[in-house]
């Protein structure tokens, strides 16, 4: 790559504001042969230099200049975690144009809602899979989209439509434009402002049809400067070149946005693309990230694995490893109580359990390098933070959303609270609703609204200017923050009692054989819940006794599972009061799935569907 005058002087002089766009550049013209990223193709891991990236970047930038995108155009993207999904981000956004993530497993129907939502003009379809879905709609209800940019060629063979383009084509164009108008992409980028609009973030829709949230320059800038560079939350010093993320959860949720893209061109750590979400456990043992942020079923998935595992070994190895097991938990409590550090006494016995079990086990699980691991999105469990704080993985929850810029909470190395999703950032605003406990945060990371809909927007925030987060927390000990429930998700029974649903839904995702719960009680004399089993295990569970099965619902069927989830069932009742006892459940006769309406794109359940999708199960217990 050849640094052009322009860049280095926009670089230098600072002209426009930062974005992700020209941080990217930067570490181009500092660190050229630094690996920025690295994608396995046919088995083999390829290296891409920031030098290689940002060439890649600029090319596919002015591949837009030459289809005419102007500051604010809407560029969708609908693709599964690749190299391509972040080149086009970044390009986007060095035109000023604004990024629109799908999920890679919205159904058409879906498609047409985003794409005609959002107004997008160009779209890139990762493959024969995702392009389908734009002509299936109709050229007639996309007016707006001028140009369909793909990755993979398989399966064109019959499609004569003007608007597809082949990727390396498109980067060609963007070359040949680049030629014929020198120095047009540096003066876009040196226009750029705090106010620009640089990505839609669409909610996942739990209570209605998703929102796109609008995230300016000025938020993304002040997430990486509150969350990236935060001190005092990673162990061993802040993220840097010299660390290694794996990127797998979707890039369109902002989640996975801030801890891959916004963490990589804010301290310069490499990205290495998980080859599927179904790889990620294969990849993780490849690479053995440094840092890794995952949602709690990817927690709770590892956790439950861990323990097919010990099942599957040998009566002495099994001992052995329950041993270790029994000596992590016991760790974990100690370190717990200490704020998340070692004691004398912890350090001692973690000698002894990096010896024995430890290091294989986290080797295993792909952990091994970990200094610091995330989880958030949704609640989880305690006891599986314990099990991993006590094996040496230093998880720490974190709170935000996307209307926030995920700037709102996390816990810090040394002042760990579990139960709790930590300490506000340092200087932002925090409060907690007076009369109903609503969390509620201001800051220059909270979105500018809803694209399209002011009236929501205007819901969403008080009349001094604060963000309603929806969420019902609680002090604890004046510094952390604990999170009750969804304000819409609390039960209140017919007795007047409010019941928050999630933590006892957490309470018995700690078993490895359950998958889902949903406890369900609003108005009832007493609580119920809907359980979707885990498949692996509880498969593993049944082929061990020599029970035969076909399918998952026959599976579910089986008065001897039924039986073994009803234990599960009666060792999360004695946790609880006896009014948050569930007296009835139902299995779920099948897997929940996105494309069926039960989950939504980030596989949180959609309580209103699940209600009518399976109210059969639900008068059942009533």
């Amino acid at each position: 790559m050849t640094i052009t005058e322009e860049q280095q002087q926009a670089s230098e002089g600072g002209a426009g504001v930062p974005t992700v766009a020209s941080r990217a550049r930067d570490w181009a013209l500092r660190a050229p042969n630094q690996v920025a990223f690295r994608e396995k193709d046919f088995g083999i891991w390829n290296e891409f230099t920031w030098a290689d990236s940002w060439e890649m970047i600029e090319n596919a930038a002015n591949g837009l200049l030459a289809f005419d995108v102007q500051p604010g155009d809407r560029v969708a993207i609908h693709s599964e975690d690749r190299l391509e999904w972040i080149i086009m981000d970044l390009a986007t956004v060095a035109v000023r144009g604004v990024t629109v993530g799908f999920y890679p497993t919205n159904p058409t129907a879906e498609v047409e809602y985003l794409l005609t939502d959002c107004g997008a003009c160009i779209h890139f379809a990762e493959d024969q899979e995702q392009y389908d879905k734009v002509l299936e709609i109709g050229r007639e209800k996309l007016s707006a989209i001028r140009k369909i940019i793909f990755a993979e060629p398989r399966g064109m063979v019959g499609h004569d439509d003007d608007r597809l383009v082949f990727w390396e084509s498109f980067l060609e164009m963007g070359r040949e434009y680049k030629e014929a108008h020198p120095g047009e992409l540096e003066a876009r980028m040196a226009a750029a402002e705090d106010a620009d609009l640089m990505t839609l973030v669409y909610t996942s829709g739990t209570t209605g049809p998703p929102k796109g949230a609008m995230l300016t320059n000025k938020n993304a800038n002040y997430c990486i400067e509150k969350i990236v560079k935060a001190g005092g939350r990673v162990v061993g010093g802040l993220p840097g070149p010299g660390d290694e993320i794996v990127t797998y959860l979707p890039l369109c949720h902002v989640a996975e946005r801030i801890f891959s893209t916004w963490t990589q061109v804010g301290m310069g750590p490499t990205l290495n693309f998980a080859e599927s979400i179904d790889t990620v456990n294969e990849n993780l043992r490849e690479i053995q990230p440094t840092l890794f942020f995952a949602v709690p079923r990817i927690w709770e998935k590892l956790h439950a694995l861990t323990l097919i595992k010990a099942n599957d070994a040998t009566p002495f190895k099994k001992l052995f490893f329950r041993f270790g097991l029994s000596l992590g938990r016991r760790i974990g409590r100690i370190k717990v109580a200490n704020g998340g550090e070692h004691t004398l006494l912890s350090r001692v016995l973690y000698a002894l359990g990096w010896v024995l079990v430890f290091r294989p086990l986290r080797e295993r699980i792909g952990l091994r390098r970990c200094r610091w691991a995330g989880s958030g999105a949704a609640a989880i469990a305690p006891e599986v933070l314990e099990f991993f704080i006590g094996i040496g993985v230093p998880v720490y929850e974190l709170y935000g959303m996307t209307e926030n810029s995920a700037v709102a909470t996390t816990n810090f190395v040394g002042r760990m609270k579990l139960g709790t999703v930590g300490e506000p950032y340092e200087g932002i605003g925090l409060r907690l609703d007076p009369e109903n406990g609503e969390i509620q945060t201001k800051h220059d990371g909270v979105f500018v609204g809803y694209w399209g809909k002011p009236e929501q927007t205007a819901e969403t925030m008080t009349e001094d200017g604060w963000l309603k987060t929806g969420d019902v927390g609680e002090w604890v000990d004046g510094t952390h923050i604990k999170i009750i429930d969804r304000i819409k998700a609390i039960i209140i029974t017919s007795g007047g009692k409010n019941i928050s649903p999630s933590e006892i839904e957490n309470s018995l995702k700690t078993s490895p054989f359950v998958k889902e719960a949903m406890v369900i009680g609003d108005g009832k004399n007493y609580l119920t819940a809907l359980i979707a089993i885990e498949l692996d295990t509880v498969g593993d569970w049944a082929l061990r006794r020599s029970l035969a099965y076909t399918t998952y619902r026959d599976l579910t069927e089986k008065p001897e599972v039924i039986e073994l989830i009803q234990g599960v069932v009666n060792e999360t009742n004695e946790k609880f009061a006896r009014v948050e006892n569930i007296r009835k459940f139902r299995l779920i006769p099948k897997e929940l799935d996105h494309e069926d309406g039960e989950l939504t794109a980030t596989q949180k359940l959609k309580r209103s569907a699940m209600m009518e999708i399976f109210g059969d199960l639900v008068e059942s217990m009533y």
